[in-house]
């Protein structure tokens, strides 16, 4: 996503799956990160980001902070119960775990963000709390670590005044427009408005 609020320029987790997109972004304040999963963090992209914003700070919890650090990229951690600021915008960090994909597979650690006191986005994982009810949330819809009724039901208990869908890309039109069926009939009769978004088009909250 790429955010702005009050003139001040965020993009968080530009991986692999918008590599072609996260090329041609200027004029960002900071590039945040949730976790290492190659669909979020994309070292490449990262570095033609910092090319082409070299002012931009880069934020991530210790996980991918260790990845930054290997490559000698300077970053500031933000992680569970952390809060910084930039240029006056608040951020602060919630949640320390991706949601599980397979008991198998290794634990990865995640961080949502609230950002301005007024969106959530939690990363990979529905159980962080930020703390206060978020005006937006950005809000996964898909993916291997969950289905679309927790979803739901993660909304329902945050109760934004609305909420978007993200992490979609792994659908096809058909899959996508049901999810968002379900989302907007469900969320809107608990007095969530759910809005469907598409790529590379701008919207106001």
């Amino acid at each position: 996503m790429l955010i702005e609020e009050k003139g001040v320029r965020l993009l968080t987790d530009p991986g692999s799956f918008t590599a072609d997109k996260n090329v041609s972004v200027t004029g960002l304040d900071a590039i945040l990160y949730t976790h290492e999963h190659g669909d979020h963090y994309h070292l490449q992209s990262l570095q033609i980001l910092l090319k082409n914003n070299p002012k931009a700070k880069v934020l991530a919890n210790p996980s991918v902070a260790a990845l930054l650090a290997k490559e000698g990229i300077a970053h500031d951690v933000l992680q569970d119960g952390d809060d910084t600021e930039i240029k006056g915008i608040s951020v602060s960090g919630h949640g320390s775990a991706h949601a599980v994909i397979h008991s198998s597979l290794p634990p990865v650690q995640n961080t949502g963000f609230l950002i301005g006191e007024r969106l959530w986005y939690p990363g990979d994982e529905l159980t962080a709390d930020p703390g206060v009810q978020p005006d937006i949330m950005a809000l996964p819809v898909a993916g291997p670590w969950m289905k679309i009724s927790e979803a739901i039901d993660y909304a329902i208990k945050l109760k934004p005044k609305s909420t978007f869908p993200v992490h979609d890309m792994l659908l096809n039109d058909f899959g996508n427009g049901v999810h968002q069926r379900l989302a907007t009939s469900i969320l809107e009769s608990h007095g969530v408005r759910f809005f469907a978004v598409e790529l590379d088009k701008e919207y106001e909250f």
